[in-house]
C-alpha cells in the first residue's frame, strides 16, 4: 500500500504553495468556459459541468483492472457459451426470429469492456453484434429483430444505442451518427398513441424506462444539431412514465432506471423541478426501503410495504442501474453526492453480487444474507420464485446480461472533462488518463492508489511541453481532514460551507504531482427507523461479519460450476458498543504489504480488518430460506462477549452489515 507518513504532513503543513498555483474549494462545479475538447452543450441544451472522455481514453490499472480483466474471461466475456439468448441464431445477429433485452444488455457492457481494456478477442465479439445490427437497418429507419417491430417495442433498441455510441466514441464509426439519425426519424413517425403506450409485459418497459432513448437522442443532438431532434425529445419526455410528480412504479430495476429521466430532460427544460424531481425520488425510496448499508434499497422484483428489513435483496441489474444513474447525473449537475452514491454501490454491493473470480453472479444479494442457496421453495420472503441468491454462470436472466456495464461505466467515469477545458478526478482507483486539455496539450495522467483501501492519491502528469490546466478532485462526503499536497507544501481542503471540490490550477511540468489525502476513520451508523441497528464504516467502505463460507457446487460443468455457499461459522451477533463512542469500541487490523489484484475477499487476504467485540443472539436465526428479521436493538442476550473480525462488504458473499446492538445492562 502507499505509505502515509504523518511526519511528512505535519511539517509540511505551513509550507508556501507554488507561486503560480491557485487552489480553491467549490460547491459544485462550473458549466462555464465552455468545454473546447469535449462533445458537450450545444444550445439549447443546458451546459454540463462535467463530460465523459471518449470511451478508451482511460486505462484502469491495479485492482480495477484485474475486475475488468476476470470479466473479460469470466461469464460476462464469455456469455455467448453460456446464455441460449447469446446463441448464434438469435435475432439480433440474424434478423430473424425472437431477440428481447438480454442480449442488447450484454452488448451494452461487451463493447465497453472490449474498448476500456483494448481486448480484441472482446471487441471483435462485440463487433459481430455492431456489424449486424448497422447493415441491417430497413428503409424505414428500425432496426432489430423484425418481431419487435411488430408490437413496436421500443425498448430493446434504447439498449443498443448506447453501444453504438460507446463504438462510435472508440472508434469514429462513420455509420453510427447517419444510422441513429435515420432511426431517430423513425420515431418522429410513431404517433402519440402509439409511442410509449401504457400496456402489459413486454410493452410496459418502454413507458418506464424512455429516459434512456432520451439521452441517446440528446447524444446525437450534440453532434449533428438537427432541431428536429428537440422536438422529438419533448415527445419522449411527455410519453414516458411521469417521473417529475413522483414514483410511478414500484419495480426496483425500472426506479434505478428512470429516477433520472427528469434529469435528463432538465437539459432541455432548463426547468430547476426537473433536477429537484431526482433527488426527491431518490430520497422517497431510500428513506422507506433503503435504510441499510451499500446503497441500495430493498426491492427483490419491486419494492413491497413491510418488506424493508435489510434481509430484503436488491437485482444486481438494480446496482448497475443505479450506478449509471449517479454518473449521469453527476455530469449533469456537478455535485459530488451523485458520486458518492456511485461509489457506495461500486465498492460496497457490486462485488458481492458476484464470485471472486467473477465466473459467475447471483440475481440477490442483501446487506444481511447468511446463506446464499438454490432452494426456492424455502425463500418465502423473496418475490420472486426459482434461484434467487446462489452464484450461476448459466440460469438468471437480465441481471446475466446486464451485469456486464457495472465496471466499465465505472472506469470510464474515473475522470471527466471539466469546463474551462481541465480534468476532474470524480472517482479514485488506479487508472492512466490520455487527454486533451487547455489550450489543445495532450497529457497523460497517472493516478496511483490503494484506494478505497488506502487513503492517498497521487496523480503524476506526463507531458511534452509545459500545459496549463486545472485538475479538480472529489471530497467524499465522510471524509472530514482531506489535504492535498504539491510539491512538498500540503494544504487542508475541508470547505466550511459544504464544498466538495478541489480545483488545483497550475502550469504542470513533466513529471510533476499532486497527491490527494483521505484519512480514513472508523464510524459506526446507527439506523433509528431499522430497530435501531448499526453499522459499521471506515472510509467510503461498510464492514461486514466475516463468516466462514462453505461453497458446494450443485451444477454446471468444471469450468462453469454453480455454487451454493453455506455459513460454517456462527453469524447471529450484536455487537458490543460503548454508547458514548461506539467507534472506539472497533479496532484497525491492518493487513500490511502490497494489496492484492482481488481484495474483494473475506479471508485473510482481505487487505483491511476490524475486530469487534460481540454476543451471540440465539433467537436470531434463519427463517423462511433468508436471514431473520433484525431484533429490536438493544437486544438482551446472556451469551458471552466474543472478539469478531469483520472485513470489507464487497468481499463477503455471506454477510452480516446491519447489526443489533446488544443490552450493554447484560454482563
Amino acid at each position: 500500500m502507499i505509505a502515509t507518513p504523518s511526519l511528512v504532513f505535519v511539517c509540511s503543513l505551513f509550507a508556501p504553495m507554488p507561486a503560480d498555483t491557485r487552489i480553491e474549494l467549490l460547491e459544485a462545479l462550473p458549466t462555464a468556459p465552455a468545454m473546447r475538447h469535449a462533445v458537450a452543450s450545444r444550445p439549447p441544451l443546458a451546459p454540463v459541468p462535467l463530460a465523459k472522455l471518449p470511451v478508451g481514453s482511460i486505462a484502469p490499472r491495479g485492482w480495477l483492472r484485474h475486475q475488468l480483466e476476470r470479466e473479460a474471461e469470466g461469464f460476462v466475456g464469455r456469455l455467448a457459451e453460456l446464455s441460449k439468448f447469446c446463441a448464434p441464431d438469435n435475432g439480433w445477429l440474424t434478423g430473424k426470429g425472437p431477440g428481447w433485452e438480454e442480449a442488447p444488455y450484454w452488448l451494452k457492457g461487451l463493447v465497453d469492456l472490449g474498448y476500456v481494456l483494448k481486448n480484441e478477442r472482446v471487441t471483435a465479439e462485440a463487433r459481430k453484434y455492431l456489424d449486424a445490427i448497422l447493415t441491417s437497418q430497413r428503409s424505414d429507419g428500425w432496426f432489430g429483430p423484425e418481431e419487435n417491430r411488430k408490437i413496436l417495442d421500443l425498448w430493446p433498441n434504447m439498449i443498443v444505442l448506447f453501444a453504438l455510441r460507446s463504438h462510435a466514441e472508440a472508434t469514429g464509426d462513420p455509420r453510427v451518427v447517419p444510422f441513429m439519425t435515420r432511426y431517430f426519424a423513425f420515431e418522429r413517425t410513431i404517433p402519440d398513441d402509439a409511442l410509449f403506450p401504457a400496456g402489459g409485459h413486454p410493452l410496459c418497459w418502454q413507458k418506464w424506462r424512455g429516459g434512456d432513448n432520451l439521452e441517446s437522442v440528446y447524444w446525437l443532438y450534440e453532434r449533428t444539431g438537427e432541431a428536429a431532434l428537440l422536438d422529438l425529445a419533448s415527445r419522449l419526455h411527455a410519453r414516458t412514465a411521469d417521473w417529475t410528480n413522483g414514483i410511478p412504479t414500484w419495480h426496483g430495476v425500472n426506479i434505478t432506471m428512470g429516477i433520472r429521466e427528469p434529469g435528463t430532460y432538465f437539459r432541455q427544460s432548463h426547468d430547476p423541478a426537473h433536477l429537484a424531481a431526482v433527488e426527491r425520488n431518490y430520497r422517497t425510496v431510500m428513506e422507506k426501503y433503503g435504510r441499510q448499508p451499500g446503497g441500495m434499497f430493498a426491492a427483490d422484483e419491486n419494492c413491497r410495504e413491510g418488506k424493508d428489513d435489510p434481509r430484503q435483496a436488491a437485482e444486481t441489474c438494480s446496482m448497475v442501474e443505479f450506478m449509471h444513474s449517479f454518473e449521469s447525473m453527476l455530469k449533469i449537475t456537478g455535485d459530488a453526492t451523485w458520486a458518492d452514491r456511485a461509489e457506495e454501490i461500486a465498492l460496497n454491493s457490486l462485488p458481492a453480487s458476484m464470485t471472486p473470480d467473477l465466473d459467475g453472479l447471483r440475481y440477490l444479494t442483501a446487506a444481511n444474507m447468511p446463506i446464499a442457496d438454490r432452494d426456492p421453495e424455502k425463500k418465502s420472503e423473496y418475490e420472486n420464485r426459482g434461484e434467487m441468491a446462489s452464484y450461476n454462470p448459466w440460469s438468471y436472466r437480465c441481471c446475466q446480461h446486464n451485469a456486464a456495464f457495472g465496471w466499465p461505466y465505472f472506469a470510464e467515469h474515473l475522470v471527466l472533462a471539466t469546463a474551462g477545458d481541465g480534468l476532474a478526478a470524480a472517482f479514485y482507483a488506479p487508472c492512466e488518463v490520455e487527454a486533451t486539455v487547455g489550450d489543445g496539450a495532450k497529457v497523460r495522467v497517472v493516478e496511483e492508489t490503494d484506494y478505497p483501501f488506502g487513503d492517498r492519491v497521487r496523480f503524476t502528469v506526463l507531458t511534452e511541453k509545459p500545459a496549463r490546466f486545472a485538475l479538480t478532485l472529489r471530497i467524499p462526503a465522510w471524509c472530514d481532514a482531506p489535504a492535498v499536497i504539491v510539491d512538498g507544501a500540503t494544504k487542508p481542503v475541508r470547505g466550511a460551507n459544504g464544498e466538495r471540490w478541489v480545483r488545483v490550477e497550475r502550469t504542470w511540468n513533466d513529471g510533476e504531482s499532486l497527491e490527494l489525502v483521505l484519512p480514513m476513520t472508523v464510524g459506526v451508523t446507527t439506523w433509528p427507523t431499522m430497530k435501531s441497528a448499526a453499522s459499521v464504516r471506515r472510509g467510503p467502505l461498510w464492514y461486514s461479519l466475516r463468516i466462514g463460507e462453505k461453497w458446494t457446487r450443485y451444477a454446471g460443468t468444471d469450468e462453469w460450476p454453480a455454487h451454493e455457499v453455506f455459513a460454517t461459522t456462527p453469524w447471529n451477533y450484536a455487537l458490543v458498543l460503548d454508547p458514548a463512542a461506539p467507534a472506539a469500541s472497533l479496532e484497525v487490523v491492518p493487513r500490511g504489504g502490497p494489496l492484492a489484484a482481488q481484495p474483494f475477499v473475506s479471508d485473510e487476504g482481505a487487505p483491511i480488518a476490524l475486530r469487534a467485540r460481540a454476543r451471540r443472539v440465539p433467537g436470531w436465526t434463519i427463517e423462511n430460506g433468508t436471514c431473520g428479521l433484525l431484533p429490536q436493538s438493544p437486544v438482551a442476550t446472556s451469551e458471552p462477549v466474543e472478539t469478531v473480525t469483520l472485513v470489507p462488504m464487497g468481499g463477503a458473499r455471506l454477510r452480516i452489515t446491519s447489526f443489533p446492538v446488544a443490552e450493554r445492562a447484560v454482563d
